[in-house]
């Protein structure tokens, strides 16, 4: 008796191993997907920060369901993205960033705009997004290293939709120094940084005018490499910030 119960045993030891390797035998995931996250107006890129808070590409894979766990991707600083490790199938993709939501929905939860893409993802597929950011930062010429060891920067705001439901007041803006070009919101110097804070509506005033922004805590150390880079947000949601792209400066 004792043996037939040990070969019973053994023979579901032995269907167990089988059915999990028959499981674990699927292809190592081998796609790749790219694109871009460009302003809908000017087609050029969406300035944003690595990491939190910046632009992510969000993907529901729906070849085998129809509820899945949502994945993500991490864009590159200026809104591009790769990743070549991507199984094939059926997704509904969109982005996700300090921009107009590419899927609205209204106080009810009833969807009123849908805005993301339904691809087949096999081999090299590329999917680009065209949103409308909260804020434009345009760089009003270069950096300018002033007589006291300073950096200022000039720029201009403006609004990047005409959706009035995405025109809060700004609450503030930065401008982010570092010692690399991957500089903002989570990678900066504070000695040198700067915020500038809006009350309410004050920021109004300043959008569409030049404005400058100087670097603080006195003169830079001389002959290093900084980037600049200048961060605004809105009161919505998430409090992202909107860029321009990093300008370099090196110190006399």
């Amino acid at each position: 008796m004792k043996k037939i119960v040990y070969y019973i045993a053994l023979c579901l030891v032995i269907i167990a191993g089988s059915s999990c390797s028959k499981l674990d035998n699927y292809p190592a995931p081998a796609e790749t997907l790219a694109g871009s996250v460009t302003d809908a107006t000017t087609n050029e890129a969406v300035q944003t920060e690595i990491g939190s808070g910046g632009t992510r590409i969000k993907l529901l894979e729906v070849s085998y369901s129809a509820n899945p766990t949502p994945q993500y991707l991490n864009s590159r600083q200026d809104g591009t993205y790769t990743n070549t490790k991507i199984f094939a199938g059926k997704y509904i993709m969109s982005a996700e960033g300090p921009f107009v939501p590419l899927v609205l929905t209204n106080s009810e939860g009833d969807t009123v705009s849908n805005k993301s893409q339904t691809v087949q993802v096999k081999g090299v597929t590329t999917v680009n997004f065209k949103v409308e950011p909260f804020i434009k930062i345009e760089s009003v010429g270069a950096p300018v290293l002033n007589g006291d060891g300073t950096i200022s920067v000039q720029v201009k705001l403006t609004r990047g939709t005409t959706n009035a439901d995405f025109q809060q007041n700004i609450t503030d803006a930065w401008l982010f120094v570092s010692n690399t070009q991957f500089d903002g919101n989570n990678n900066y110097d504070p000695r040198y940084s700067t915020q500038i804070t809006y009350d309410g509506s004050a920021a109004n005033a300043i959008l569409g005018q030049t404005i400058t922004i100087t670097t603080k805590g006195g003169q830079l150390p001389a002959k290093t490499d900084f980037f600049v880079r200048v961060g605004a947000r809105i009161d919505y949601g998430l409090k992202q910030y909107n860029y321009n792209a990093p300008q370099k400066v090196t110190t006399p």
